[in-house]
């Protein structure tokens, strides 16, 4: 549940991403945070419905995936949803795999997915 802690708490834990139109309009955001040395974690993404099929949720992963391999991540996971078809079918296209992991959310099954990301280049994750 997003409480005023709970937002806080994804606000300095995790990078947030937004996308914005010409005139400043946030179109898109992304989250994620680094998990441990080695791996980093998608928290969430979001397009407004008539920007979405535009390349901005290609955009906005690419900046994300470009700053975990910056620092150093080599993996980068996420979890998804049965209902979820079309966002399982865009992770998948941009080399995200089942991971095998499926755990629970309220009931319904939750799984993971992972890629693999560029040359580690010596930081640490």
């Amino acid at each position: 549940m997003l409480t005023e802690a709970t937002l806080e708490h994804r606000l300095t834990a995790l990078y947030v991403w937004v996308a914005a139109d010409e005139v400043g309009t946030i179109i898109g955001t992304l989250s994620g945070g680094v998990v441990n040395q080695v791996e980093a974690h998608l928290r969430g993404i979001a397009v407004l419905p008539g920007w979405q099929g535009r390349g901005v949720a290609e955009r906005l992963l690419e900046a994300i995936e470009r700053e975990f391999e910056e620092k150093g991540c080599s993996r980068i996971t996420l979890d998804t949803t049965e209902p979820l078809a079309r966002a399982r079918r865009f992770y998948e296209k941009h080399a995200f795999r089942p991971t095998g992991v499926v755990t629970s959310l309220f009931g319904m099954p939750l799984t993971e997915h992972a890629k693999t990301l560029g040359p580690r280049t010596g930081k640490r994750c």
